[in-house]
C-alpha cells in the first residue's frame, strides 16, 4: 500500500470539490462514485459497460453492399520496425 496522499477541497462554483493529483494516474473526463462509508468518503471510478451497436436494420439498405467473405490468411512475420521479414 503506498503513502496517503493529501489534498484539500475547494469550491467549483455551487460544489465542494477535491483535486486529484496526477500520480494517481486517473484520467482527466474519468467518470468516478463517491460514498460514504462510517464517516469515510470512498471514491472509484465507474465500471464501464462496452455497449453492443446492432447494425442488424442497415443490411441489405445499401445496394450493391455484399458480405465480406473471410479469408485464410497464413500468418507473417514482422521484424522490429513492422517490415516483412523475407522467406526462406
Amino acid at each position: 500500500m503506498s503513502a496517503p496522499i493529501r489534498s484539500r477541497t475547494f469550491k467549483s462554483g455551487n460544489s465542494v470539490a477535491l483535486r486529484l493529483p496526477k500520480a494517481l494516474g486517473i484520467d482527466a473526463g474519468t467518470e468516478m462514485t463517491v460514498r460514504e462509508e462510517r464517516g469515510r468518503y470512498i471514491i472509484e471510478p465507474v465500471e464501464t459497460v462496452l455497449k453492443k451497436i446492432d447494425l442488424s436494420g442497415i443490411y441489405g439498405s445499401i445496394p450493391g453492399l455484399k458480405p465480406i467473405e473471410r479469408l485464410d490468411m497464413e500468418p507473417r512475420e514482422l521484424d522490429r520496425e513492422g517490415k516483412l521479414l523475407k522467406r526462406d
